[in-house]
């Protein structure tokens, strides 16, 4: 038994097969698995293996080609394709991992003209209008599912995962929203999820008792007339008997209108409805949605919400996540931040997916942090996350490395982030960096103004010295009552009742969302405050488990304007942006487009809209958000001096706003190659 998590290194006799352990590093659409990346697929999947984990899932692989996600997109459908996929199974089996391979059908979701679907209803989220399959149709698509289970089990899969949850193509027959059929595959509760049943009982006939079959069923679609209590009990039975082994939650359609994974997403707050379907079964129950560190999946599991963990994002995040926590490490475990912004934000771009926090996600053939037999003398300045991520891979590789900043603590604008509601989890990427300083024999200079005298005798130079506000060159804008974002949040000034915010892009709108709470402290994302807010409810009260939002008001009058028209925070996040927009809608902030600024005054802010007619917008505070510039004093200095030995990262070599992801990918890749 594990002193610590005792729970989660607890193994799960699956009765023909034994798990290590309580976590399953769940299934990411990475776009690996697009294309011939099986070597790539290989040494990602080894990885993760080589950390512990008790099992991996794949990104999903279409059954067949209306399956598709987007067109050529991962499809097992022959022979000649299973022994590609051996390149995989035979490194995981090696590394003394298993592995599961996600079946796939995006029905109705599906980004190209041959979807299918139970009925000719279009998706929200797509452009195109699924073709109703016929009654032979649907047969047709039982059978791909289990001829690709039984491929799966000839590339050397250990199972396979069925999608039946967010909305796909074996969700799509669930409901009557999406499935208004009148033959045997439609109408009743019985015939609309005969077309499930029939999957999981004619796989399990097909690959045999001794391969493992998990279900992914969505056990609170999260949609209006989505499925109720008993009909997720009653399915869930029904998957059970058909022959499954594990059944994993599904939380939410892709089409709902509640976050479910973003950061802003308290962690585990999902966790109750599994427990609810874990007391209706027998079978092991593995729940899902922001469990990011071993002590939250722990407390899950000891409070019988369920028998396994799903953490996919954790373990792009940190390959070594259950290792470092079964070793009593867990303060180096690099966490995820639900950010979304290099995983799923490049996914619904059609981009590779990697992770923010660990650049080398995806990229493990080609981004490697090798020890170095030529050690280097090398200063870095600013310790943002650019000069973070620089500084602790290239000590990790054998250099000698010196990190200044002028701050009394690490982190740049981070330091602003993390006290934003709903970015909390950047205190854990603080933690990590500190913890990697400390492993890493980084030279840590903190409260150091470093003058290019400094600098001397140093064999290379990073230059991270982030950015400073670009100047709105608004007049009147030094009157008294005019902020700075970094005077709202890292100085912490006082603002009054009336605010108008200068700039919508991402800063404006984190001081927005700073601005709508009182009271604020890391600790006050409470999970129950936060599903009233969105309106989420139990199954067994309303279906779907939606009802309508109650989300508290500002308690200030909030204007957040800016110059361009268009929608307000057009540039955030593909997969997060829509949040941020609903909660400050719903907490009563006013959004204004297409104005040319005129004027600061006591009265507030004078301005002309797209009609060329002034307005002035009282506040007792106007803070400016407009943008940023990079702070290349220093480099522009050094390069005079000493020449190409100095390399300028993140903010500093380009300023856009708050862009972590961008700052530790250049860090890290400098520092892989110098």
């Amino acid at each position: 038994m594990h002193p610590i998590y005792p729970k989660l290194f607890e193994p799960l006799d699956l009765g023909f097969t034994k798990l290590d352990n309580r976590i399953l590093m769940g299934s990411m659409h990475t776009g690996l698995e697009d294309g011939n990346n099986h070597e790539r697929l290989a040494a990602y999947f080894c990885e993760r293996a080589r950390g512990g984990v008790g099992l991996m899932v794949t990104g999903g692989y279409a059954p067949n080609i209306a399956g598709w996600v987007k067109p050529f997109a991962g499809m097992l459908v022959s022979s000649r394709a299973a022994k590609k996929h051996k390149t995989v199974t035979d490194a995981v089996h090696q590394e003394g991992g298993k592995i599961a391979m996600q079946i796939l059908h995006a029905g109705r979701y599906a980004y190209h003209p041959l979807a299918v679907a139970p009925s000719k209803i279009k998706s929200p989220i797509t452009p195109f209008k699924p073709r109703e399959l016929s009654a032979r149709g649907v047969e047709k698509q039982i059978s791909a599912f289990v001829r690709c289970a039984v491929l799966a089990r000839e590339a050397g899969y250990d199972g396979i995962e069925i999608m039946g949850s967010e909305g796909y193509l074996i969700n799509e027959f669930l409901v009557e929203h999406t499935n208004q059929r009148t033959d045997e595959w439609g109408g009743n509760y019985l015939n609309r999820m005969r077309f499930a049943l029939e999957i999981v009982q004619r796989t399990r006939e097909a690959v045999g008792n001794d391969f493992i079959i998990i279900y992914r069923l969505s056990i609170i679609d999260l949609i209006p007339n989505g499925s109720n209590w008993d009909e997720v009990v009653q399915l869930a039975k029904g998957i059970e008997k058909a022959g499954a082994t594990i059944i994993n939650s599904g939380i939410g359609w892709h089409e709902a209108r509640i976050p479910t994974i973003a950061t802003s997403v308290p962690r585990a707050v999902f966790t109750w409805v599994t427990q609810k379907l874990k007391q209706e079964i027998s079978i092991p129950v593995i729940t899902s949605n922001r469990i990011n560190m071993p002590d939250v999946a722990e407390q899950v599991l000891a409070d019988g919400h369920a028998d396994m963990i799903s953490m996919a994002r954790p373990l792009l995040a940190d390959p070594e996540f259950a290792i470092k926590a079964k070793n009593n490490r867990s303060d180096e475990i690099n966490t995820c931040i639900a950010c979304n912004q290099a995983c799923l934000d490049h996914t619904f771009n059609s981009k590779l997916s990697t992770c923010l926090v660990n650049p080398r996600a995806c990229h493990e053939t080609e981004l490697n942090y090798v020890a170095t037999y030529h050690k280097k003398r090398i200063a870095v300045v600013g310790a943002g996350p650019a000069g973070l991520s620089a500084s602790t891979v290239l000590a990790s590789r054998g250099h000698m490395v010196d990190l200044y900043d002028a701050a009394a603590e690490i982190g740049g604008q981070l330091n602003m982030a993390k006290v934003v509601p709903g970015k909390e989890e950047f205190y854990e990427t603080l933690r990590y960096y500190r913890k990697q300083i400390e492993l890493s024999g980084v030279n840590l200079s903190l409260n150091t103004l470093v003058e290019p005298s400094t600098l001397s005798g140093y064999d290379e130079v990073i230059i991270a010295t982030g950015v400073v506000p670009r100047n709105p060159k608004i007049p009147g804008q030094d009157n008294p009552g005019v902020l700075s974002y970094i005077d709202v949040l890292r100085h912490k000034a006082p603002v009054g009742e009336s605010v108008v915010i200068v700039g919508a892009g991402g800063i404006g709108f984190d001081v927005a969302e700073y601005l709508i709470h009182t009271d604020y402290s890391p600790d006050a994302q409470d999970p129950a405050s936060w599903l009233s807010a969105w309106g989420v409810a139990d199954p067994e009260v309303a279906r779907g488990g939606v009802v309508s939002m109650q989300f508290p008001k500002s308690p200030r009058k909030i204007t957040l304007m800016q110059r361009s028209e268009g929608k307000l925070g057009a540039k955030l996040g593909k997969t997060t942006g829509w949040i941020h927009r609903s909660t400050l809608k719903h907490a009563g902030v006013a959004m204004v487009g297409g104005l040319s600024y005129k004027e600061i005054s006591d009265s507030g802010l004078k301005v002309s809209n797209k009609d060329d007619v002034d307005e002035i917008f009282p506040a007792d505070n106007v803070i400016l958000c407009a943008g940023q510039v990079p702070n290349r004093e220093l480099y522009d200095t050094l390069v005079a001096q000493l020449g190409s030995n100095v390399h300028l990262i993140g903010g500093a070599h380009e300023a856009a706003e708050l862009d972590a992801k961008r700052a530790i990918n250049q860090g890290a890749r400098l520092a892989a190659r110098l």
